[in-house]
C-alpha cells in the first residue's frame, strides 16, 4: 500500500515536471511569433527591398507578411523622379548612371538595420535595370556583414530575367550564403508570390 503511495507521487511530479516543459515551450514560442520575423526554417527574416517605381515594394511587403517578416526599405538620399527613371532617354539620370558607374556610388538615406545581427535569413527584393540590380540595392549591400546569415534574392521585371544580377550583388556582399534567386513580372499575381514563399520556407 504504503509502495504505491510512493509510485503515485512519484508519477504525478513526473507529470507536472511535464506540463511545466511543455508550457514553458509554449509560451516561448508565442513570445517568439509575438517579435516577428521567425518563419519556420527560415528562422528569423528580414526584407530589404528598393522599389523605384513602387512594383518591388508591393510584391516585398506581400511576401513579408506570409513570412511574418519585418522589413526595410533602402531609400537614396537623391530619389528617382518618374523623369530620372526615363532609360530610353540618354540624358536621363539612369542612363547617364549606366553609361558612366562611377555615378552609380547612391548615397542612401540609411544603411544600418536596426538589430542587424538578430537576422538569420535575409531576402533583397529590387527592379532590373539593364540586366543588373538597381544601384541603390548595391549601395546597401556593399555596407552590410552578411556573415552566418542565408541571402535570397529576388527581382521585379517587365521583361528581363535575374540574369547575373544576383551574383553581382554577391560579390560585393561581405559573407552570407547566397541562394538562387527568383524573379518576379512587374505585376506579380498573389498566386505566385505565394507558390514562392511556400518553395523557400
Amino acid at each position: 500500500m504504503e509502495k504505491n503511495v510512493i509510485i503515485r507521487a512519484i508519477l504525478g511530479i513526473v507529470a507536472v515536471l511535464v506540463l511545466t516543459v511543455g508550457m514553458f515551450a509554449v509560451v516561448k514560442m508565442l513570445m517568439r511569433n509575438q517579435e516577428g520575423g521567425d518563419s519556420g526554417k527560415l528562422g528569423k527574416t528580414l526584407v530589404v527591398y528598393y522599389s523605384a517605381q513602387n512594383h518591388t515594394e508591393v510584391v516585398a511587403r506581400k511576401i513579408a507578411k506570409q513570412l511574418d517578416a519585418e522589413v526595410f526599405e533602402i531609400r537614396p538620399k537623391n530619389e528617382y523622379s518618374a523623369e530620372d527613371l526615363i532609360w530610353t532617354k540618354g540624358d536621363s539620370r539612369v542612363a547617364r548612371e549606366h553609361d558612366d558607374e562611377n555615378l552609380r556610388e547612391v548615397e542612401l538615406v540609411e544603411t544600418e538595420v536596426k538589430d542587424w545581427e538578430k537576422y538569420d535569413t535575409v531576402l533583397i527584393g529590387y527592379p532590373i535595370w539593364w540586366g543588373i540590380a538597381a544601384w541603390p540595392t548595391n549601395a546597401f549591400v556593399k555596407e552590410q556583414d552578411f556573415s552566418g546569415k542565408t541571402v535570397i534574392p529576388f527581382c521585379t521585371s517587365s521583361s528581363s530575367e535575374l540574369g547575373n544580377s544576383a551574383v553581382l550583388l554577391k560579390q560585393d556582399a561581405e559573407g552570407g550564403s547566397w541562394q538562387t534567386g527568383h524573379r518576379f513580372a512587374s505585376e506579380a499575381t498573389d498566386e505566385e508570390i505565394t507558390e514562392w514563399v511556400k518553395s523557400i520556407r
